[in-house]
């Protein structure tokens, strides 16, 4: 099937790089990044790959799992720091 192709996860990367570039924000880098942890996972030939590429759900699994944890990563380090506080010097309700 298509979706256990190494290179079909790395073109969905890619082009998930490509619209984090387009829309503000950090929402679509972890999505990017978790397809190309699959997409290695799936280059390097084993029998973790082999067992991961056997059922579309268990990708899918591994695939919100890597992202998730790249999100989660990437809000470590780029995220809001500790103590940094939002000031608000102007209220949108007054003019």
């Amino acid at each position: 099937m298509i979706w256990q192709a190494w290179w079909v996860w790395a073109v969905a990367g890619a082009v998930l790089a490509i619209v984090e570039v387009v829309v503000p924000g950090f929402y679509f880098l972890g999505f990017a990044a978790g397809a190309a942890a699959i997409a290695l996972l799936l280059l390097v030939d084993g029998p973790f790959a082999l067992w991961l590429s056997g059922s579309l759900p268990l990708l899918l699994f591994a695939f919100a799992v890597a992202s998730a944890l790249a999100w989660a990563g990437m809000r470590r380090i780029a995220g809001v720091r500790r103590g940094q506080v939002k000031l608000w010097d102007r209220d949108i309700n007054e003019d």
